[in-house]
């Protein structure tokens, strides 16, 4: 079977920096964070009390109010960030087969405030058994893919990728498998989160996750940083259309860029702590290279997992000296969540985004926050700190690896 190109034609964002791909990408290139005071709940009474929450956003200005309160907010965003994406792509289901169009989509967690309301309404009651009727359907994760596909008509392959902090990276390449094995002529991928809860935060909280910087929230998530101390949780969306290089080329589509491989991994050690030597991430960087067909001399940039965790910042950074070697020091590496928090199930999808935007404009968006040097990190690495910086960029790898050790990584590269 020969295998297919595949292509990205349409992006959609809604972050803690920009509510659409145009004010993402000025928030990444100009290293504005998104961190600030909890507004969503009352957080007085948690150890942390900031996060990089939406801005500015009201689901009712994109969506039919009736519509809307039948999604929780993960599928709201879902829908946001998708119609975006499809509308940039020109892709529709009048004048393409939509039979042959699918809809795959990640998310960590899925409806955690529908849960958290619906449960905490029946310990408030009575005892007798008053649950919404959207319940399940709020809260299952493969609703957001379900309800993209009714809306626009797609009738190709349509279902969930749950990895945790991998769950969107695994929609993209799971994707890009249906698309270059011939099952599909277009997917519309990427991942939704909306853990910014009371159950979100206390959950995160508990397990010494998050960052306590409660008096400095913009400065919190600083990954690589002698004085990192934890993740800062953020919001949001981010889709992708992906396409077959010749249906897109057939139809006149822009494209941004090519998706040439992804690998996956786990790193069998602990359920929530990376490998201390970083093998899941160097495992699944090498298989990544190898599905593209791609050396590790021509990657130019790679988007680290990055959360800004004492364990995990060290880790990633030895797995990309033993895969890279002495290219490692050419290479812009850089990490988004710096700026963004992390976005867990949709981190790989934003993520990706950057990545594609970095090659499409020649610039490597910065780590924002870098104050002291880690004497345990090699900071001859270039982390693209504090400033982005312009460079030509070829090839470029995202990372992101979830709770379980599920690692996932996608390889993107400049058309031709």
């Amino acid at each position: 079977m020969q295998i297919k190109r595949v292509v990205i034609t349409g992006l959609g964002a809604l972050t803690p920096i920009g509510n659409n791909i145009q004010e993402y990408w000025s928030g990444l290139v100009n290293g504005v964070s998104g961190a600030a005071p909890i507004t969503y709940f009352d957080a007085t009474k948690f150890k942390t009390r900031f996060a990089c929450e939406l801005k500015n956003f009201k689901a009712t200005d994109f969506l039919d109010r009736k519509e809307a309160r039948k999604m929780d907010r993960f599928t709201q965003y879902a829908m946001v960030a998708s119609d975006e994406a499809i509308a940039d792509s020109g892709l529709n289901s009048a004048d393409h087969n939509p039979d042959r169009i699918g809809v795959i989509w990640g998310s960590g967690i899925g409806g955690l405030e529908t849960f958290q309301q619906e449960v905490t309404n029946f310990n408030s009651g009575d005892g007798t058994p008053r649950f919404n009727p959207f319940f399940i359907p709020k809260m299952i994760a493969d609703i957001a893919p379900g309800h993209i596909s009714i809306k626009h008509g797609f009738r190709g392959p349509n279902f969930a990728t749950v990895s945790a902090c991998a769950s969107s990276s695994n929609a993209i390449i799971d994707s890009l498998n249906y698309i270059r094995l011939g099952h599909a002529d277009a997917i519309i991928t990427g991942g939704s989160e909306a853990a910014v809860t009371e159950a979100g935060m206390g959950g995160f909280n508990a397990m010494h996750a998050l960052s306590t910087r409660n008096d400095s929230p913009e400065t919190a998530s600083r990954p690589f940083d002698k004085d990192r101390e934890g993740f800062v949780l953020g919001e949001g969306a981010g889709a992708l259309v992906l396409e077959e290089y010749e249906h897109a080329v057939a139809r006149g589509a822009k494209i941004y860029a090519e998706i040439i491989g992804g690998g996956m991994s786990s790193d069998a050690h602990h359920i929530t702590a990376p490998h201390p030597e970083g093998l899941g991430a160097r495992n699944v960087m090498l298989n990544c290279l190898r599905d593209a067909g791609i050396q590790p001399e021509e990657v130019d940039a790679i988007n680290m997992h990055g959360t800004s965790t004492p364990l995990g910042d060290i880790a990633e950074s030895k797995a990309i000296l033993d895969v890279f070697g002495e290219h490692a020091y050419t290479i812009n590496i850089n990490s988004t969540k710096s700026m963004t928090g992390h976005l867990l199930g949709a981190a790989g999808a934003i993520e990706a985004i950057a990545s594609v935007l970095a090659i499409k404009n020649g610039m490597v968006p910065p780590t924002i926050n870098h104050f002291t040097d880690d004497d345990q990190i090699d900071n001859k690495l270039n982390f693209t700190f504090n400033k982005a910086q312009e460079r030509e960029v070829k090839v470029a790898i995202s990372n992101t690896f979830g709770f379980g050790g599920h690692n996932a990584c996608v390889a993107l590269r400049k058309i031709d």
